[in-house]
């Protein structure tokens, strides 16, 4: 065989056609009906559109139809639509640096076309009549004049019918459906300006009004029950071009989701997937649900477009931040404080019965759920006598011998709005009852202690490490070889703590110092060192981390706090209720379990039949 023979069997570099380079740009921009959607609506609120109409037949997988009312297409630049890299968005590559339109990359009507049957109707304002043009794959009919109405009406037929490897993964209709109006929720969402309307196969879907409020906007989309499970959060740091203004409504913790579904966020009108600021909302939550669950938020970010870089997906779902940690500092600001100045006590339920918003996606309804009529009953029975008493009491005496200095107080924070509570009621040692302006209030003692020494023992190791107690005998404790390398990495972060640990073997750690307040609370340092080590294996601790550093501070409250079944002094209870009042996020325990319910006037009231 010679060398010929190679040659022949090579292949040759050719242009490929202007059919094929449309379908390879389709896969990146079109993935499925939604995807359509979303560019179509897209290009109508670019048009400036005030009402935009779409219906879809089959999921979008047979019709796609989308009308509006904005400036149109005039006839003379019909071809030029459909065809790549056209747009009348963008002019030379400065503009790319100030993107202030929803597309700009001149793909999606050519993309679209070439994969499925496409018409475009458009009439301009000042234009005497309408024109249309239809293309199906590679042929583009020549425009011609058809009857209709200012603005532009876009219909998609037959999608993938020309690709059917892509056609045959599809979803269901059903399936395809709701991703397409998942798509429109968050469009409706982001442009409360807008009149929306959506039908499926004839049936109206979604329907909004024009000129919305924004709040007013979100409670059509997502639901009005949600509307005092919701709290509206603000900030506005326009200081210079990286500046942003932020509106959002942020869930309760009750309504916390198993995934990230809940979540949208907006800006500059475009919905946006992003990390950052994913990152910011569960930091802001942080202490007030489950470590696995995910708020339900809804953010309107505007900031300059020099600030942000929205060429770096294909489908425009990512951005780049030019000051990514301003970013995050806005946001996780303005969601806290917006948490901080809200009564989060959830409310008891009637009955078995759960709270489970409309929300598109959502999961599981409320957690924090009290059978209110089984309430009722354990209340007539009156409290249980006390099997023990409670190890330590949490007088401030004893809060004075754990820092000398009294910094102890010095880190509690009044809240805007403090509730008035009098009369206390423990039940079963584990629960306190008490009544407020709004109605009964049940505390379990446990969590709320849990709560009041995480936030003191955060504010404090803030100021320096935790006092120590020397031991006269070092306490020691089983590690293995895995956990004794991690104590090298993490020894500044114990050191904070107030914990000093010396290798006494390769499989054996000696505890020579340990926490004051632990010390006073009865924690055997043996057990506690245990579970943190196997805790900072399973869980893998980032030393530098102040993640890390919060797990630690969590145990340390959880073992220091009141347990379920220790009896209280009245004494000691109106103290626990006292720093309720004073320490923020005492809803929740540092694990997100809530720490209060709330029986309301109107709930018991319709329990007796009141009303």
């Amino acid at each position: 065989m010679g060398p010929e023979s190679g040659i022949e069997n090579r292949p040759s570099i050719q242009k490929l056609p202007a059919l094929l380079i449309n379908q390879i740009a389709a896969g990146e921009v079109i993935e499925r009906p939604a995807s359509v959607v979303k560019e179509l609506v897209e290009n109508s609120l670019d048009a400036n559109a005030t009402r935009v109409e779409v219906d879809l037949e089959g999921g979008g997988i047979e019709l796609i139809r989308v009308r509006d009312d904005g400036c149109g297409i005039p006839r003379e630049e019909l071809a030029l639509a459909i065809s790549p890299h056209a747009t009348s968005k963008i002019r030379r590559a400065e503009d790319l640096d100030e993107i202030v339109t929803m597309g700009f990359r001149g793909e999606a009507l050519a993309s679209i076309a070439s994969v499925a049957r496409m018409r475009v109707l458009s009439k301009p304002r000042e234009q005497d009549e309408a024109w249309e043009i239809v293309c199906e794959g590679d042929e583009v009919r020549e425009p011609r004049p058809a009857a209709g109405a200012p603005g532009t009406t876009i219909e998609v037929r037959n999608l993938f019918f020309n690709t059917p490897a892509r056609r045959k993964f599809l979803r269901t209709p059903g399936t395809e459906q709701s991703r397409c109006l998942e798509w429109m929720t968050d469009l409706a969402m982001a442009h409360p300006n807008v009149g929306f309307v959506v039908r499926c196969d004839g049936r109206v879907r979604v329907e909004t009004t024009p000129n919305q409020q924004p709040r007013d906007r979100v409670l059509a989309l997502l639901g009005k029950e949600l509307a005092e499970e919701l709290i509206e959060a603000r900030a506005d740091l326009f200081e210079d071009e990286r500046g942003l203004s932020l509106w959002g409504l942020v869930g309760r913790p009750a309504i916390a989701r198993a995934t990230p579904r809940a979540q949208h966020v907006f800006l500059n009108g475009r919905a946006v997937r992003d990390r950052t600021i994913q990152h910011a909302l569960k930091e802001a939550y942080r202490g007030l649900i489950e470590p696995g669950r995910h708020p339900t938020a809804v953010l309107l970010i505007a900031m300059s477009p020099r600030a942000v870089d929205v060429n770096v997906h294909p489908a425009k779902l990512e951005v780049r931040f030019r000051d990514q940690s301003a970013v995050h500092q806005a946001v996780l600001h303005a969601v806290r404080e917006a948490l901080g100045a809200a009564d989060l006590t959830p409310s008891v339920t009637k009955g078995a019965q759960k709270f489970s918003p409309g929300l598109p996606g959502s999961g599981r309804g409320v957690e924090h759920e009290v059978r209110a009529d089984a309430l009722v009953e354990f209340l007539r029975r009156g409290p249980m006598p006390a099997p023990r008493e409670i190890r330590q009491a949490m007088a401030p005496a004893d809060e004075e011998q754990a820092e000398p200095s009294g910094g102890w107080e010095a880190t509690e924070q009044v809240l805007p709005t403090p509730r008035r509570v009098d009369r206390v009621l423990q039940i079963h040692n584990s629960y306190l009852v008490t009544q407020d302006a709004q109605g009964i209030i049940i505390i379990d003692q446990h969590a709320l202690h849990e709560r009041i020494m995480f936030e003191r023992l955060a504010a404090r190791v803030n100021r320096g490490p935790l006092e120590s107690q020397q031991l006269l005998t070092p306490v020691m404790v089983c590690a293995t070889r895995r956990q004794m390398e991690l104590v090298e990495q993490l020894g500044p972060l114990l050191d904070r703590c107030g914990i000093t640990l010396r290798t006494m073997s390769p499989t054996a750690l000696g505890v020579e110092s340990f926490p004051s307040l632990l010390f006073q609370r009865g924690v055997d340092p043996a057990e506690f060192i245990t579970e943190l080590l196997e805790k900072a294996e399973t869980e893998r601790f980032v030393p530098s981390d102040e993640a890390a550093l919060h797990e630690v501070l969590d145990m340390m409250a959880c073992k220091a706090a009141v347990k379920a079944g220790d009896h209280m002094s009245d004494a000691e209870m109106e103290e626990l209720l006292r720093m309720r009042d004073r320490v923020e996020r005492s809803a929740s325990c540092p694990h997100g379990r809530p720490t209060s319910v709330r029986l309301s006037i109107e709930q018991l009231e319709k329990l007796f039949h009141r009303r």
